[in-house]
């Protein structure tokens, strides 16, 4: 399982349209990856048919709820400070109710809601449907939890309001849960065995948000690659499924063919991919739709085989050098981005040189880089001595920053003098005259705005570079809008 923390949506707050008829009112924060971020759309949308509408004032909040990320510790101490926030208002308002939902709730119930009684509710990734009851425990003077992971539960019936929502793009979640047991990740046991949704729920959702004028959508799950639909269930029990039920089964690239195809004018993002599920008729599915994105999270996490297998991932370094030959070779135009996990227990100056050696063979063309953190309740945590010194970690990173941040320029600079089509999501942060919008291969393209709006697909001829923004000047609408 991989996870992309993107750190300026950290604690974003979401706020929707209110109900009129709605009398309660909810703050809700999300923290961690995009799955937590789809999460709280669902829960948003259960709780609006429940009486509340949202709000971005604290202190005005009759419950409040944060969404939890587990997969590094810096996330788990800012949640922590969150909490001890929430709590400080509640000693002025005793009527507001505290809960936590997600990856860290999970982890951490008994000692949230027993030990250090800071929260009134606990909700895992699977239990948001009885929020309505838990909600109701609370209002009866009693603490409620529900951290249950379920076999079926994918939240297809859900139609989730649109977190942080510009109307252009949305994340639509197809998997949940993750079988890979990487041994640095809590992701299992916190989310659960891997399970797929039914596609014609997928199909229904994308068609609600092309009518309500969304142009590009991200197809979400930890591991999005290994969806396997064969009429519910867990992925690990597809051996038992009858032959018809493997006959008909359907598979990420029939997914991914399917949505293209059934929606040529929308733009196809997917994420997160996993280097032994990335299979040759997905990239050749890619290469054949212009509405799939020319772009490829491919988190690798050492370039070292031996700390490969302490980890437990499921590919060698050189099984994922010949995946990155074949995807040159399918999808030329390709982007392709990482994971990288520094300072892993044991980890040997060879190994780091290894690491090294793999990022100058890919050139990634951008990257998330951290250094190893024990996280409680993974194997490498009850298992493996966090050995390597932080000073040795942090310099090991930073050559590693320093090394991506070479391959990035050189992969803007590629980009120089060519004409890229770019959605445009929004109007640029440094200039209110330019836009700013992403290109296929999942760059920021920034360009002067004239008479182009939100939501076109905009041509830009690409005039120079930062390692990652490109600058160009709009040479006409592209013919998919």
């Amino acid at each position: 399982m991989e996870k992309i923390i993107e750190e300026s949506k950290q604690g974003e707050s979401l706020v929707l349209e209110n109900k009129p008829e709605n009398t309660k009112k909810l703050f809700i924060e999300s923290y961690g990856c995009a799955m937590n971020f789809s999460d709280s759309e669902v829960v948003a949308s259960i709780l609006s048919d429940g009486g509340y509408n949202t709000t971005s004032v604290l202190e005005e909040a009759d419950l409040v709820l944060v969404n939890t990320c587990s997969i590094r510790d810096k996330a788990e101490q800012t949640i922590r400070k969150r909490l001890e926030k929430y709590n400080a208002v509640k000693r002025t308002n005793p009527k507001m109710k505290v809960g936590v939902l997600g990856c860290m709730a999970e982890r951490l119930k008994s000692q949230f809601l027993e030990e250090e009684k800071i929260v009134d509710l606990v909700v895992g990734p699977d239990a948001y449907k009885d929020l309505p009851n838990l909600l109701a425990e609370v209002e009866e003077g009693r603490d409620a939890i529900n951290v249950i992971l379920s076999k079926e539960e994918t939240y297809g019936d859900i139609s989730p309001v649109r977190l942080m929502s510009n109307g252009i793009t949305a994340l639509v979640s197809i998997t949940r849960g993750c079988d890979n047991m990487c041994t640095f990740c809590v992701v299992p046991f916190t989310r659960g065995r891997e399970r797929s949704r039914e596609p014609q729920s997928i199909m229904a959702e994308i068609q609600d948000l092309w009518s309500k004028g969304f142009k590009e959508i991200t197809l979400l799950g930890q591991n999005v690659d290994s969806y396997l639909w064969y009429g519910g269930g867990l992925k690990k029990d597809f051996v038992n499924a009858s032959e018809m039920q493997k006959a008909t089964a359907v598979d990420f690239d029939q997914l991914l063919e399917m949505v293209a195809a059934g929606f040529p004018k929308m733009r196809i993002r997917f994420s997160t991919s996993n280097p032994q599920d990335m299979h040759e008729s997905i990239l050749h599915v890619i290469a054949k739709y212009p509405n799939i994105c020319k772009h490829i999270h491919l988190p690798v996490q050492s370039g070292s085989n031996r700390i490969l297998k302490e980890m437990n991932r499921l590919h060698s370094r050189e099984e994922y050098m010949a995946l990155i030959d074949k995807i040159r070779a399918i999808v030329p135009d390709a982007s392709i981005s990482q994971d990288m996990i520094t300072g892993f227990p044991t980890e040997t100056e060879e190994d780091h040189q290894d690491t090294m050696s793999l990022m100058e063979y890919v050139k990634y063309n951008f990257g998330y880089m951290y250094s190893y953190s024990e996280r409680p309740g993974t194997l490498a945590g009850r298992k493996m001595k966090d050995d390597v010194e932080e000073e040795t970690k942090a310099r090991r990173l930073q050559e590693i920053v320093d090394l991506q941040q070479k391959h990035a320029w050189f992969r803007s600079e590629e980009f120089v003098g060519k004409t890229v089509e770019v959605l445009v999501e929004k109007v640029s942060k440094k200039s209110k005259d330019e836009f700013s919008g992403r290109n296929s291969q999942s760059i920021t393209v920034v360009f002067p705005k004239e008479n182009y709006k939100i939501g076109d697909f905009v041509n830009v001829k690409i005039t120079s570079c930062t390692s990652g923004t490109l600058k160009g000047e709009a040479v006409g609408l592209s013919s998919m809008n």
